[in-house]
């Protein structure tokens, strides 16, 4: 699959806006065909190109866009954002740019992979401003997804062995301007951030919480993280959010031995 199609794609869920200047950078001709695709589309004429059929938005999905073009679009916030983490500690770890790449070949194939690379290394010389183009990402994908987008952004951070307080906080940043709450960011850091209170940071409680309080919150954090909330992305992605799943069962598991909860 090429950079076209994931642009073809990513056109059906949302056209313009910081992330399509972004993309207008760094695609070229290839982006030249999307607009040409883009103002068919909006005249009501034929497209044509089948490889462009992802474009056209269809019912159903996330805010009447289709399992395709949801898939697309998660990617291509992935590729951005990413650029924003792998640069947040001022250096480039190739450590990194694998997990990104291995991510890639995992949903779209090795074909796809070169694409992704070059989108990264031109993305490497461009200031992605997050506080732009996170409100776009906030207003077309929903709130699981955006969860599952964070998760994948600090397994990046923490690529290289270590967990930069510069990445730490471009991350927050990152969860705040796509529209997650500080809790639920503060817990999926504190699945990969340990220390003695990230347990309870995983769950959204505090230390003092009762031990009602603490079953309540894994419930309700597991019904929030369940893997079927992010199904449309792809079998990848949700084998990736099962892994969140599990970490969110960990965490409890580890408060009921500490306290000895049956």
């Amino acid at each position: 699959m090429s950079s076209a199609k994931w642009i073809g794609g990513f056109l059906g869920w949302v056209a313009w806006g910081p992330i399509g200047a972004l993309l207008g950078f760094l695609a070229g001709t290839v982006w030249d065909r999307a607009i040409d695709v883009a103002k068919q589309l909006g005249s009501g004429e034929s497209a044509g190109d089948g490889a462009w059929e992802n474009a056209r938005p269809r019912t159903g999905g996330q805010r009447g866009y289709s399992a395709a073009e949801q898939r697309n679009s998660f990617f291509v916030s992935l590729l951005v954002l990413s650029s924003a983490i792998i640069k947040a500690d001022g250096k480039t770890v190739q450590a990194e740019i694998e997990v990104v790449k291995d991510f890639i070949r995992r949903n779209f194939g090795e074909a796809a992979v070169a694409d992704a690379v070059k989108i990264l290394q031109r993305l490497d010389t461009q200031q992605v401003n997050i506080y732009e183009v996170g409100p776009q990402i906030a207003r077309y994908m929903n709130y699981s997804q955006r969860l599952q987008l964070l998760h994948y952004l600090v397994q990046i951070a923490i690529a290289d062995g270590q967990f930069d307080k510069k990445e730490k906080s471009v991350l927050e940043a990152v969860g705040s301007t796509i529209g997650l709450s500080a809790s639920d960011v503060s817990s999926v850091i504190a699945m990969f951030y340990k220390d003695s209170t990230s347990a309870y940071a995983v769950l959204e409680v505090s230390p003092s919480a009762t031990d009602d309080e603490v079953r309540q919150a894994y419930r309700r954090m597991a019904m929030k993280n369940h893997p079927d909330k992010v199904a449309t992305l792809g079998p990848e992605v949700q084998k990736a959010a099962a892994e969140k799943f599990r970490q969110i069962q960990e965490a409890y598991e580890t408060i009921k031995k500490e306290r000895g909860i049956n």
